[in-house]
């Protein structure tokens, strides 16, 4: 099992973000946290990725209770914080993230061609559009071949060419998945499971298919 949820609480003060979250994630399963802005997504997903510590319950990923730097080193992440450094080129920073992972120009440079950016990889990132900044995140996300990948709402700010392209990446990508959005088409277009929250819980986990008629069902 790669992701192992078990009860998870999590409060801000006295507003309880989560309330009970659990769920397992397989060896290159692809799951959909699907759920309307404020449900909770983004901080279950922030859990997942080390950034914040659950106030209760239990999180596993890899088989280990910590996400220590071992842990890190075996996810990539696209988040609201696209991680980039503006006062460097494109290729800069994703020099820089590869000397993280000891990865070697050849694999920049098919990532920055498949995500559109090769011929703007001398630009600062200062000068790139929101569209553009959201793709060299990507990018920087799956410099290490992450066995999880973890993308909230990685759509957000992208341009039809911008999504298109993501899209037949994430086809063709093999390790396991959580992909973050309130957009019914795009979990049932890149998961073949849900994970649907409502107000801090977990109302729904099943197949992706007819995902419209279960979000009536149970949002209601």
């Amino acid at each position: 099992m790669i992701v192992r949820l078990e009860n998870i609480e999590k409060s801000f003060g006295r507003f309880k973000a989560l309330r009970d979250i659990s769920f397992t994630l397989g060896k290159d399963e692809r799951l959909a946290l699907l759920g309307p802005n404020g449900s909770g997504k983004t901080t279950t997903v922030r859990i997942i990725s080390g950034q914040i510590k659950p106030t209760n319950g239990k999180l596993e990923i890899f088989g280990k209770r910590r996400v220590d730097e071992s842990v890190k080193r075996r996810m990539g992440v696209v988040s609201h914080n696209t991680f980039l450094y503006e006062d460097l080129t494109g290729y800069e920073n994703m020099e820089f993230f590869a000397s993280l992972y000891d990865v070697d120009g050849d694999r920049i440079k098919e990532l920055l061609q498949e995500l559109g950016l090769w011929k703007r990889r001398h630009d600062l990132v200062r000068n790139y559009s929101r569209g553009m900044k959201q793709r060299l995140s990507i990018a920087r996300a799956l410099l290490n071949k992450p066995e999880l990948i973890i993308l909230d709402e990685p759509t957000t700010g992208l341009d039809v060419e911008g999504r298109t392209r993501l899209f037949e990446m994430l086809s063709n990508f093999k390790s396991a998945m959580i992909f973050t959005t309130h957009n019914l088409q795009e979990a049932e277009q890149i998961c073949e499971r849900t994970v649907l929250i409502r107000e801090g819980r977990v109302v729904y986990d099943g197949s992706s298919e007819n995902l419209e008629s279960v979000f009536q069902e149970v949002m209601q």
